[in-house]
């Protein structure tokens, strides 16, 4: 089994989507490990986001990632990161696959509803960027 990181986004949470991408995840074969609804700051999301530092984006995601609350959660199962970034399809919503949450449920590529861990070494950092591992259920308790 392996693990990824998923963020339901302030966007999608503003929008009442929540529970139907939970509902897609869930549907996907995915099991929730992990989930929690909270808000991080600017200088939390600067952090979580640093690889994009630089990039002419980092800005505004930072900000907007800040800008109200999300939901990350530690999600489980065979091929767990590629199936995710499947199930969520490209960071643009105008490019992504129909029956994609962020076809569904994103505006832009600013606000695309999700995000999803793109390896699984990024998922490990990821995950416990917002998880202690005592707060990750593990097999024999799901």
């Amino acid at each position: 089994m392996q693990r990824t990181l998923a963020i339901i986004k302030p966007d999608a949470l503003k929008k009442g989507y929540a529970g139907k991408i939970i509902d897609h995840i869930l549907n996907a074969g995915f099991t929730i490990k992990a989930l929690k609804l909270t808000r991080i700051s600017p200088a939390q999301a600067g952090a979580f986001y640093a690889v994009h530092r630089g990039r002419p984006f980092y800005d505004d995601l930072v900000q907007f990632m800040s800008s109200g609350p999300i939901i990350p959660m530690v999600l489980e199962k065979e091929n767990a990161v590629a199936d995710f970034r499947s199930l969520i399809g490209a960071t643009d919503p105008a490019e992504a696959a129909e029956g994609t949450i962020r076809k569904l449920y994103g505006t832009d590529k600013g606000q695309n509803a999700v995000h999803g861990s793109d390896s699984p070494e990024n998922a490990e950092i990821e995950i416990h960027f917002f998880f202690s591992e005592a707060e990750i259920l593990q097999n024999s308790e799901a």
